[in-house]
């Protein structure tokens, strides 16, 4: 048995606007310095990426991507210094957020241990 967890934001309505898929947009964006090639790399639409990025703008009301217009690609997106230091903030509250479900996830292990144990039941499994 293993412990799987997802975190999301979500806004006041219970809509969700951050999770990990959008923290691996926002780095494939960095990377590519480009939603749609972004998108491409991740195997999404672009229009689910743009999305993903209105809905996060929307949810922490800050702008994320500088969107560049014109040239004979038509393309190009950067994240916002605010974007960048985001993402540092959100990987180190992820990360320890799942690191704080450790010792309660082993306490739970334990504990059933414990349930299967007494119970004769269990053990006609």
């Amino acid at each position: 048995m293993e412990l799987k967890s997802k975190l999301y934001l979500i806004d006041e309505q219970g809509d969700k606007f951050m999770g990990i898929g959008v923290l691996w947009l926002l780095e494939e964006i960095a990377r590519q310095s480009s939603l749609r090639k972004a998108a491409l790399v991740l195997g999404i639409s672009y229009s689910k990426a743009y999305g993903m990025i209105e809905n996060l703008e929307k949810g922490l009301d800050m702008k994320m991507l500088e969107r560049k217009r014109g040239g004979s690609s038509r393309e190009g997106a950067t994240l916002t210094k605010a974007a960048e230091r985001f993402i540092a903030v959100y990987r180190t509250f992820h990360l320890e957020a799942k690191e704080r479900l450790v010792e309660p996830y082993e306490r739970f292990v334990e504990a059933m241990k414990s349930v299967a144990e007494e119970d004769d039941e269990c053990k006609e499994l």
